[in-house]
């Protein structure tokens, strides 16, 4: 257990600091935050022409309501904190693998949710959205990390489970 929390803690300090340096956020969050925001817009404008996106914002054309996706926003910082924890976690690399690159498109397709309800809700009411921001989905996003780590968990240790069955049953 001391290694787990070791291995996790020192993953997090490093992938944060990675994720903090000025080069990596010109680079990876900016763009990856501008594709949030044209996958987002993309998304609505099936069943909203109103909303358009520059950069990395998200605006309303009739009210001028507007959403920018900055850091912490991109999900990038969720996706942090389930690779530290699928790293700290004694398992094979292609498991590893797998339960990264799953986790993250569980974490991005729930943040595209995300982006999406907050740019409405932040057009019917500026506290709701506040809420919401602050609070109600940054919880969210944490527990879907939790509940994506746990699920990989839960598949490694019956992958392991029905090989050990397989070599004493041999």
């Amino acid at each position: 257990m001391t290694r787990f929390f070791l291995i996790f803690f020192v993953s997090l300090v490093v992938l944060f600091r990675i994720d903090m340096l000025e080069p990596v956020q010109l680079r990876v969050a900016e763009p990856w935050a501008q594709w949030l925001a044209a996958t987002s817009a993309g998304l609505m404008t099936a069943f909203d022409t109103d909303v358009v996106h520059q950069g990395r914002i998200l605006m309303s054309q009739t009210s001028g309501f507007a959403v920018s996706i900055e850091a912490g926003c991109n999900g990038i910082e969720a996706a942090i904190v389930l690779v530290a924890g699928v790293f700290a976690f004694r398992s094979t690399l292609m498991e590893k693998l797998i339960g990264i690159i799953v986790g993250f498109f569980a974490i991005q397709i729930l943040n595209l949710l995300r982006i999406v309800s907050l740019y409405y809700l932040g057009q019917l009411s500026k506290s709701v959205f506040e809420f919401a921001h602050l609070y109600l989905w940054q919880a969210l996003i944490m527990l879907d990390v939790l509940i994506v780590w746990l699920l990989w968990i839960r598949w490694i240790t019956k992958r392991t489970t029905a090989q050990t069955q397989v070599v004493h049953a041999i």
